[in-house]
């Protein structure tokens, strides 16, 4: 019955019915069905009320609509804009430097808002077209921007990032109370950014190693920008635009980040400040006024409804699966899975790559995590390294062809001269990045847990 409610609930998510209603529907007819049956007690239902209750009282859930808000806001004071021009500028005289200018750009976006549909987006309309006009290679491009807008998956603060350390700490708690451990350590989400932090930014390093290798191998492929500006003119003027656009942006982050990671400030607390930053950023570059609030607002509550009504669908969905047993019969399976700890992770990251392709971060965050969460865990598994794995896993599968969603994302803003065999050509190389940063992770730990343990002890 379990696996039976696992494979209906895909299915369905497959055929285009709403995650929320459908996990909680799905699962309340098998409920109903189980207890016709004989093989499912009602009262695993009774704790839905408290489950509900712990979701409306969880301050660390606060952040979610706070992050959402500030990178909205972000993204309407065409902050994205701004750094994309700058950045072409500084770099336009080299090879390749558009190709740069996007991955950074991506990489601060992805640090100032965490969206990744909305970042890929705002650099497809932006950048793609910049890019074709200047002769780059359409492979190239779209491979650039789709890599770069999926990098709000693992750098900081990311909302997944947030929704994981809540589900892990839960799993954590529950792995440690399964192994007798009663007075449980916690893992926060606070952890989980200053644990992405280094693969991050290594990931970024191989962006732009791999586009200054394209530069050198493949000239014409990446031009130069040509110089229509005078020396004098590039030297003042632009030093004058890099300062105005980086600064800003640079110091929203710092402020965000940084409080959390000197631990001046919790994350929620951090992402208030990120918000109201936001706002002023938008003041400054003169683009707030009612109406780009108002439009700000209803985004951000459309947003805040999907995620809090899929992580009740969700809760519902775990309460039937473990009153059938699920819980109980993955753990077996996991357990008896050749490789010991080894066999399992790989099985469950290659669950989760594969559902990456039909399902969006938040479902498999509150689904698949909590099932396989605390049984991982139990095994002697790092909270901080295997949350690190899970984003950048997924991460991987949001580029991989043929149903990526940054793919989807591109393809919707692409024009026409881009095709979607481009879209799949370009991301190749970044799927390949992608695939040696999670082997160098797996191969050293250390690369999520040191920083957290020089930060927090």
């Amino acid at each position: 019955m379990p696996l039976l409610l696992f494979l209906v609930v895909c299915l369905l998510l497959m055929a285009g019915y709403p995650v929320a209603f459908t996990l909680a529907g799905t699962a309340l007819g098998f409920a109903f069905i189980g207890q016709l049956a004989g093989n499912f007690d009602a009262a695993f239902l009774d704790a839905l009320p408290n489950r509900l209750y712990g979701i409306m009282t969880n301050i660390t859930l606060i952040a979610v609509p706070l992050f959402v808000f500030m990178g909205v806001m972000l993204e309407r004071s065409r902050v994205a804009e701004n750094l994309l021009d700058t950045m072409a500028a500084l770099f336009g005289r080299l090879r390749g430097g558009l190709g740069y200018s996007v991955t950074i750009v991506g990489m601060l976006l992805a640090a100032s808002t965490g969206i990744v549909g909305a970042t890929v987006v705002t650099m497809g309309l932006l950048s793609l077209p910049t890019m074709l006009r200047h002769g780059y290679d359409p492979r190239i491009a779209a491979g650039t921007i789709c890599a770069s807008g999926t990098l709000g998956q693992i750098i900081p603060p990311s909302i997944v990032l947030v929704l994981l350390g809540d589900v892990l700490s839960s799993a954590y708690q529950q792995a440690q109370l399964d192994m007798g451990i009663f007075s449980p350590d916690t893992v926060s989400v606070g952890d989980l950014f200053s644990g992405a932090l280094l693969p991050g930014l290594l990931l970024v390093g191989l962006y732009l190693a791999w586009l200054a290798g394209v530069a050198v191998w493949r000239p014409a492929s990446m031009p130069a920008l040509a110089q229509t500006t005078s020396e004098q003119e590039a030297g003042t003027s632009l030093l004058r635009r890099v300062v105005q656009a980086l600064l800003p942006p640079l110091l929203l982050i710092i402020a965000v980040l940084g409080s959390i990671l000197a631990g001046y400030a919790t994350p929620t607390e951090a992402a208030s400040v990120g918000a109201m930053g936001a706002i002023l950023l938008a003041v400054s570059r003169r683009r707030f006024n009612l109406a780009m609030l108002r439009e700000v607002m209803r985004t951000t509550t459309r947003v805040t409804c999907m995620v809090f009504m899929i992580l009740i669908g969700a809760s519902v969905f775990s309460l039937v699966f473990r009153g059938f047993g699920g819980d109980d019969m993955v753990a077996e399976l996991l357990h008896n899975l050749p490789g010991g700890v080894f066999g399992a992770m790989l099985a469950v990251m290659l669950l989760m790559f594969l559902l990456g392709f039909v399902l969006d971060f938040i479902e498999i965050t509150f689904v698949v995590v909590p099932i396989v969460g605390p049984v991982l865990l139990s095994m002697g598994l790092d909270p901080v390294w295997l949350g690190i794995m899970i984003a950048l896993n997924l991460q991987t599968s949001f580029l991989t062809p043929p149903f990526g969603f940054a793919l989807f994302y591109l393809r919707g803003v692409a024009p026409a001269g881009v095709t979607t065999a481009h879209i799949y050509q370009g991301v190749l190389p970044f799927i390949v990045l992608q695939l040696g940063m999670l082997m160098l992770l797996a191969l050293w730990p250390q690369l999520a847990t040191w920083l957290p343990g020089m930060i927090y002890g």
